[in-house]
């Protein structure tokens, strides 16, 4: 038996919680009638309105911060593309046909992104449990003087506490120690960020590479850890050497977040100023090994380098310690170039020249440089991981570049991020 469908704009407008949903822009398009009862507003005073505009603060509390907390919140859902938890909130309610009168309410708010095939947030779920009876009968604030209940209510709301005044101090501190915890988390939070956009601004400018634009038949792809600060040390780089020769790398620094992306940064600049006066790929790996050998942070980083030279169609490359590059032809066969590699670079004392080895190509090959965040995983050996590139690589070449990136990065399981950083470089030559 084929399953009932199921009417969802019934189900959301009898929901029994508060729900509204919002635009992107934090305009509100749709709410159930729980939400209409809690606020004791219409539909028509919703529906179509800028959020703020038709739950402004209460200018007449003067510690009103419903407004600013709730802004940070769904600012938080639509750059992170995730639910964002408030703690409770004192959030006065304008009251219907009054204006300037306020309704006092306290709220426990949830706010979770609706995303759309594309990933971006197409709509916000706006969930406010309605707390202020629960606050009132406890007596954890002051009966409000502006919300229409008289005296003898806030007599049996004091009487429906219990359990004396030990409990209710107990409670009034919980409340406040919340209430502060709330306010410090926002102030770490905005920390992260200034850290996160400082980080990303900085590791943009050292990924730079100004010769890509000119190379419509390459697409990169740059992924830090999933549950990193957004920053890594994996890099990669395209080098114009002359109108006919050109250089892709990609390399990985042991370890994530600042200080590996530090150190990323120098290495890779030093890499790119080293191809430029040294076009031999082995040599110019030579130079960065001694380099590495110099600052702690860059021992055991891998790279791998190659130059293409178009005229003569051929590929030099070496490695140093990274996963070989790959190259597909379009009938499906896919080589490994696994014939020029040393350890990574500073760990051998003596000063040996690197290998480089040399493959001939046709118009129309694929090139496809990598970090092992690609296809390295913790319960499986590497070579599982690498059978699972070159089947892809073999069934999809016929793709174009920047399609057969994101093909690679959804096939291998990354395309959301994975545990460990990726770059990752698609030539079609």
């Amino acid at each position: 038996m084929s399953a009932p469908r199921i009417d969802y704009q019934a189900v959301f407008a009898v929901t029994p919680s508060p729900y509204l949903v919002l635009t992107p822009d934090l305009v509100i398009v749709e709410v159930n009638e729980a939400y209409l009862r809690a606020t004791g507003r219409t539909r028509e005073e919703l529906i179509g309105h800028y959020l703020f505009e038709v739950h402004p603060d209460n200018p007449a509390d003067p510690d009103a911060d419903g407004v600013r907390n709730l802004d940070a919140s769904l600012q938080r859902v639509l750059r992170l593309r995730r639910t964002d938890t408030m703690a409770v909130q004192k959030y006065d309610i304008p009251v219907s046909g009054r204006p300037g009168v306020f309704r006092a309410k306290w709220w426990s708010p949830i706010n979770t992104p609706v995303l759309g095939p594309d990933g971006e947030v197409r709509w916000i779920i706006h969930r406010a449990e309605d707390m202020t009876e629960f606050v009132l009968t406890r007596s954890l604030r002051p009966k409000p003087e502006d919300g229409g209940e008289d005296e003898g209510e806030d007599e049996g709301a004091g009487r429906a506490a219990g359990g004396g005044g030990e409990r209710e101090s107990i409670e009034a501190e919980l409340y406040t120690r919340a209430r502060e915890l709330q306010r410090l988390n926002e102030e770490l939070r905005e920390a992260h960020d200034r850290e996160r956009r400082t980080a990303l601004a900085l590791q943009e400018a050292m990924l730079h590479s100004p010769d890509l634009a000119g190379h419509r038949e390459i697409a990169v792809r740059y992924m830090p850890a999933a549950r990193s600060l957004n920053v890594c040390g994996d890099w990669y780089d395209v080098v114009d050497l002359s109108t006919d020769t050109f250089t892709v790398a990609v390399g990985d620094v042991v370890g994530h977040g600042l200080e590996a992306a530090a150190v990323m940064g120098m290495l890779r600049s030093a890499l790119s100023a080293a191809v430029r006066a040294i076009s031999e790929p082995g040599r110019a790996m030579d130079v960065l090994s001694l380099y590495a050998r110099t600052f702690e942070g860059a021992l055991a980083t891998t790279a791998a380098k190659a130059v293409v030279d178009t005229r003569q169609q051929h590929i030099t490359y070496t490695s140093a310690g990274h996963p070989p590059p790959v190259l597909a032809r379009p009938d499906g066969t896919v080589v490994l170039l696994d014939q020029a590699t040393n350890p990574p670079l500073g760990l051998v004392a003596d000063h040996l020249p690197r290998p480089q080895a040399t493959v001939s190509y046709s118009p129309g090959d694929t090139l496809v440089l990598y970090t092992d965040g690609l296809i390295e995983r913790r319960d499986e050996d590497i070579d599982v991981g690498l059978r699972r590139l070159t089947d892809t690589l073999a069934r999809h070449t016929c793709l174009g570049p920047d399609h057969l990136a994101d093909t690679l990065l959804t096939r291998l399981g990354v395309a959301g991020g994975g545990r460990d950083d990726i770059a990752l470089i698609v030539v079609r030559l």
